[in-house]
């Protein structure tokens, strides 16, 4: 089974359903992904689920994903938002029953870089951790005291996304920071997430600056560990050669760390079931 770690799915602003300001100039594209264009794009390239994410230039909304979730259940899964303030933790406590897998945030801009670092985020930390709740984060240059909050908080089930390579890094720029990321492999409560990595590249196909960092991840966290993604509405190049690097170019994975690096391990880190309501994808 092939699974996806990270699709946006998103709606249009409009009056009805107004964007926070400045979502506009974020958006991966000016007109939203549907469905079934996804569904079209996963079944081009074999791949069995994605796990759908909302986009923060969206605000803290889940109905698109969700809504997408219960109409395909055997394809997709959601990893939802929340928003960040502490009124809201009443929102975790029933987060499988709501259709979640888990929860994503992301500290890579204002207001919620700062609320990380002064420790406005605690909360959340604490939350997750005592309802052993997944959580995916984006925080580039942020890997240190992501360190400190995952020994703290030795409920949550951390998974680091995108690497925590820098928006717009390329070639050996995107992986400066590859020291701090691998020293949380250590800690067996933390994965990472290799999502959007042709994005970082500065090659096309088979995007071979991206290889010694992936062998390195692999190394340090094992294939149990890290999850493929695509990210696939601001990819670079085709949907088939991201997954390419994968089951092609990569030649330091044997067959069974690619089939966990592809979906398996993810399955299994999330409690997402291979079986789904009486039928199984594989």
């Amino acid at each position: 089974m092939i699974v996806d770690a990270q699709v946006h799915l998103w709606a249009a602003d409009n009056p009805d359903r107004p964007w926070p300001a400045g979502g506009r100039g974020l958006a991966h594209r000016d007109v939203p992904p549907t469905v079934e264009e996804t569904l079209a794009v996963l079944d081009g390239a074999g791949v069995d689920r994605a796990v759908l994410v909302p986009p923060s230039w969206e605000g803290d909304r889940n109905d698109v994903v969700l809504d997408a979730a219960e109409r395909h259940p055997d394809r997709f899964g959601v990893m939802g938002r929340i928003p960040l303030a502490p009124a809201a933790a009443w929102l975790l406590s029933g987060w499988r029953e709501s259709g979640l897998l888990g929860v994503r945030i992301t500290l890579h801009r204002e207001p919620w870089r700062t609320a990380f670092a002064t420790g406005g985020l605690d909360w959340f930390w604490a939350a997750a951790s005592a309802l052993e709740l997944p959580v995916m984060v984006y925080g580039p240059g942020l890997s240190s005291p992501l360190r400190t909050v995952a020994r703290r908080y030795r409920g949550l089930r951390l998974v680091v996304d995108h690497l925590n390579v820098p928006l717009g890094a390329t070639g050996a720029d995107a992986f400066a920071h590859l020291p701090e990321l691998l020293a949380l492999a250590d800690l067996p409560n933390v994965a990472v997430k290799a999502s959007a990595l042709p994005c970082h590249s500065a090659f096309c196909y088979p995007f071979t600056d991206l290889h010694d960092p992936l062998r390195q991840v692999v190394g340090s966290f094992g294939p149990a560990r890290v999850f493929w993604g695509s990210d696939w509405t601001r990819l670079p190049c085709s949907y088939t050669d991201n997954l390419r690097l994968i089951t092609e170019a990569l030649s330091f994975l044997g067959d069974a760390e690619r089939e966990l690096v592809l979906g398996g391990a993810l399955l299994t880190w999330l409690g997402w079931p291979r079986v789904v309501k009486g039928q199984t994808t594989t």
